[in-house]
């Protein structure tokens, strides 16, 4: 089971397929698995490295404030040890904002983002999300949380009980203060003003019911030639509610874009 400790703290990740590498970086409140379909998919192309963020999944869950910054280094951290000094950085929510901020302050890093959400500034509800995750804890609010993420009615779907039971199951192994430092720091990063001079290849991408959606939009607008994709009756995980429809509109930019492997 592969782990990175190069930025101190045990990050869990999954590397899949061979080509050129395309770093997944996971939402509030899921893990890794919320790519299961864009592995399957992407693998036969890319080499799909699917990062647990600190927190979540299998990786480390501290308790002690962290930025926004350190959790970019995890990420990072993951590529220096496995030799990847370039790659398409995907990114949901939370995921997003580190997806950005490489783009950002990591420029020679990114060949390319797609940011799904795409907020490039914190949102509403993160005291609420803080109050809930260590108050009421991770092993009922999961359950609570996640139909706020998808479209009306996507959880009693069969793939939505799916959905819902798969990151419930161990939501009792989760650390409800671990996941708060998180919402602190995605909530302390303002990156809008710096968007204007991010100079790369980026698809934000928001279901038609997502929250960010606004946020979203906004984000695209003020980053020169991005593209933003609109998914008819998801949510805000739209990677997961309706994967045929995300991975179609992301091949479709990645091949636009000249970021699809050659041959």
């Amino acid at each position: 089971m592969p782990y990175s400790t190069a930025n101190g703290l045990r990050i869990h990740y999954e590397d899949h397929g061979d080509g050129p590498p395309l770093i997944m970086v996971h939402a509030n409140p899921y893990d890794r698995r919320l790519f299961t379909f864009q592995v399957a998919h992407f693998s036969n192309y890319y080499r799909c490295i699917a990062i647990d963020l600190r927190g979540y999944g299998l990786s480390d869950k501290p308790t002690d404030p962290f930025t926004l910054e350190d959790m970019v280094q995890d990420v990072l951290g993951v590529c220096d040890d496995l030799g990847i000094m370039q790659a398409v950085f995907l990114g949901v929510s939370v995921g997003s904002g580190i997806a950005l901020k490489i783009g950002l302050d990591h420029a020679m890093r990114a060949r390319g983002l797609v940011l799904v959400g795409g907020s490039s500034r914190p949102g509403g509800n993160i005291q609420k999300r803080i109050d809930a995750f260590t108050q009421i804890g991770p092993a009922k609010y999961r359950r609570d949380y996640m139909p706020e993420l998808f479209a009306p009615g996507f959880p009693e779907t069969t793939l939505g009980r799916w959905v819902m039971n798969l990151f419930c199951e161990d939501a009792h192994l989760l650390d409800g203060r671990s996941i708060a430092r998180i919402f602190e720091a995605r909530g302390s990063e303002n990156m809008l003003p710096r968007l204007p001079g991010l100079d790369m290849p980026v698809l934000v991408i928001n279901g038609e019911h997502d929250n960010s959606l606004g946020r979203g939009r906004e984000t695209a607008q003020h980053i020169p030639d991005a593209r933003h994709v609109l998914l008819p009756g998801t949510g805000h995980a739209c990677c997961i509610e309706d994967p045929a429809a995300f991975d179609a509109a992301m091949a479709d930019f990645l091949k636009e874009r000249g970021l699809w492997p050659q041959g």
